[in-house]
């Protein structure tokens, strides 16, 4: 036998076991590429964001009083109510209807200037402001019910894996890349 048929025949042996061994390589079971995403649940966290509400108000005051014992509606109407009163009668029951003309003018004038300041408004507007708070639910994560060659798990997501979750070197590949 000579040297070239030999180094081809040592050559041919070498190349028929590489690509045996690389095919054998390539059907070997590796393991699953992927978990199966079995359910995903959305956690929630929910935000409060306050803030202030304006609005213009129309605001009734009392205007401020002069005459706070009522001293001019009394006179007046004592007076008005003496005149009336001393209409009335004749000798001493002309005196006492005046007296009680007066005493009940005096009286009633006194009433009138109440209800006449009680009256006397003027009206504003204010602006009123009051915080009130908005809320919201934001999703921070998702718990994942997974299914890894037959044996269930859980594990908490940053995001909503979809159907599957990738694995490398047969562990769950959790960050996006």
């Amino acid at each position: 036998m000579n040297k070239s048929m030999l180094v081809g025949t040592a050559l041919g042996v070498v190349v028929a076991t590489a690509g045996g061994a690389f095919a054998t390589y390539s059907l070997v079971d590796r393991g699953p590429q992927f978990a199966t995403v079995l359910a995903a649940e959305p956690i929630k966290e929910t935000i409060k964001t306050p803030r202030e509400v304006c609005k213009e108000v129309a605001v009734t005051h009392q205007k401020p009083v002069q005459d706070q014992h009522r001293i001019v509606g009394t006179a007046a109407g004592a007076v008005l109510g003496g005149l009336l009163g001393s209409q009335v009668g004749g000798g001493t029951g002309k005196k006492i209807a005046t007296v009680a003309g007066a005493v009940g003018g005096g009286y009633a004038g006194n009433q009138v200037q109440q209800r006449m300041q009680a009256n006397s408004t003027y009206t504003t507007t204010e602006t009123r402001c009051s915080t009130v708070t908005d809320t919201h639910d934001q999703i921070v994560g998702y718990d994942v019910k997974y299914d890894l060659d037959g044996k269930v798990g859980r594990v908490r997501m940053d995001r909503d894996p979809g159907g599957q979750i990738p694995l490398r070197d047969g562990q769950l590949v959790l960050a996006q890349e």
